[in-house]
Formats: C-alpha cells, structure tokens, sequence
C-alpha cells in the first residue's frame, strides 16, 4: 500500500539519488497525519460551540480534579502557548459562562481560573465524542500497531526534548 508521500519520495530519488529523502517521508507523514486529526478534531469542537483552544483549557481544569481550578501561569505551561493566546481563550470561556476568573487571595498577583458547572457539563459531554472520534480515527490500526505508535511517538517527542516535566 503506497500513500501520496510515496510519489514524492520517489521523485526525490530520481532527482537526487545521492541524498536518502527517507527523513521527508517521516515528517512529511507526521505533518499529513497532523493536519488530517486537526481538521476531524476541529469539526468535533466546533459542533459543540468551541475551538480546540478552549477545549484544552476545559478539559486541562477537568483533569485537575476537583475544585477544577489552577492559576493562568499553570494553563499557559500546560498549554505551551503565550499568556496571550491563553487571556484570549479565558476570555472566551468566561464570556460563554464556562470558567470564572478571580484574584487569587493567597497571592494577588496571581488569577485562578475556574471550570463553572456549565463548563464542567460541556467538556464531559465533548469528552465523549471526543473520545470516540479518536478511536474512530485510529480504527485502521490494531491495538499492537497502536501499541507501537504510541511507544515510536513517545520516543521521537523525548529525543526532540518534550518530556514530562513532573518527573
């Protein structure tokens, strides 16, 4: 079985057959791949009144456990987007009633953000289809070839320094 990324390599091979275009088949893949769960995922967030920003951010609060809050400076490291983009996004969630924004009385210079009830029900409900969107789009794969993904990814996004920061 041959994909687009196929021709183009094999075009490079028969421009340049003294350069291993191997690496473009990789990341050109990756990139592919990329744009093809963005556009799938984006539909998903958008049927449900959100863009995937702010979904990050509501379901960043979910998986904080209870009392679904953090500080910005915690939503922008956990997001690896500017305290901007994150303002904008709050912004947005706070307008549509989905997050409160509040001084932190522990340290005035700080703002807690906060997942109202209405937010909370919205990102479980998208949690859902989410979810299973994904396991749709993965659904030419078998659970080893999952497994091996997953572990191949793993290693890849360790070697170009995104690791865990906690451990």
């Amino acid at each position: 079985m041959r994909d687009g990324v196929d021709r183009i390599l094999d075009q490079w091979r028969a421009e340049r057959p003294d350069i291993d275009p191997s690496p473009m088949g990789i990341v050109g893949r990756v990139a592919r791949v990329h744009r093809l769960l963005d556009r799938a995922l984006g539909d998903n967030f958008a049927a449900h009144g959100l863009q995937r920003g702010e979904f990050d951010i509501l379901a960043t609060l979910r998986r904080s456990g209870p009392p679904y809050r953090l500080t910005a400076g915690a939503l922008t490291a956990s997001a690896m987007v500017t305290s901007g983009a994150i303002t904008n996004r709050i912004d947005r969630l706070a307008a549509k009633g989905l997050v409160t924004r509040e001084t932190d009385p522990a340290n005035r210079r700080s703002v807690l953000i906060t997942l109202t009830d209405e937010g909370r029900r919205l990102v479980d409900r998208v949690l859902l289809t989410h979810v299973d969107l994904e396991s749709r789009l993965l659904s030419g794969l078998t659970p080893q070839d999952r497994e091996t993904l997953a572990a191949v990814l793993r290693k890849l996004l360790v070697t170009l320094g995104d690791t865990d920061p906690t451990s």
